[in-house]
């Protein structure tokens, strides 16, 4: 016997239940946007990407360490120096010097720092107020070679008279007279007066002349 159509009535699912088919849905989709979201994470890793959200550390590396080696490891801070084979600089036909490889990393250090004002005018009491001038008399021009090589913290005149050790040194010798100062630096001379040859204070000749110099050298070098 057949039941009127009016009467007929689609059954409902119970309430407070969910039916299966939506609930294997969601289960899907959540697998998906989390596998999503890893593959997300690791390409960000992999460019050293920043996700937001993300939280980002510094560098280990403490500013002193940085300002004592350049930025550089210990054992990686002369690797990018420019050099030639032994104890003696070489000094190029545009009047630089390049630093020997037998050289202590402080005497390299000292010759490049040499090479930047190798050519700067000579400017009376020039490097002495300022290490960064426009030009650098005698003492200042030592000064500043040394301070780069950090051996002088101070600019020096005068003063060199005490400076480090008595005597003639291994690498560095400075030369101070009562009008003049100079050094010898891994076998060759840094000198404003050498600026007469070939207009840079690097010359591979000896001075042979003035008188009265007393020799002094950095401790251990």
């Amino acid at each position: 016997m057949s039941v009127p159509a009016h009467q007929i009535r689609r059954s409902a699912p119970p309430r407070g239940r969910v039916p299966i088919a939506l609930l294997l849905a969601a289960l899907v989709v959540g697998a998906v946007a989390f596998l999503l979201g890893v593959a997300a994470g690791d390409a960000a890793a992999a460019t050293g990407a920043v996700t937001p959200g993300s939280k980002t550390t510094k560098s280990s590396t403490s500013p002193g360490a940085q300002g004592a080696t350049g930025g550089l490891n210990p054992s990686q801070a002369d690797s990018g120096l420019p050099s030639v084979a032994g104890s003696k600089a070489h000094i190029t036909a545009s009047g630089l010097a390049i630093p020997p490889s037998d050289a202590p990393l402080a005497v390299k250090r000292a010759i490049l720092a040499g090479n930047r004002i190798a050519k700067k005018p000579y400017l009376w009491g020039g490097g002495h107020g300022h290490w960064i001038d426009s030009g650098y008399d005698c003492s200042g021009s030592v000064s500043f070679a040394l301070h780069g090589g950090k051996l002088l913290s101070t600019p020096l005149a005068g003063e060199f008279r005490s400076y480090g050790a008595a005597g003639h040194g291994r690498w560095i010798t400075v030369y101070i007279n009562s009008s003049h100062v100079y050094m010898t630096i891994a076998g060759v001379r840094f000198d404003t007066s050498a600026q007469r040859e070939n207009g840079s204070r690097w010359s591979a000749r000896p001075r042979s002349w003035g008188s009265g110099f007393v020799a002094r050298h950095p401790r251990g070098l």
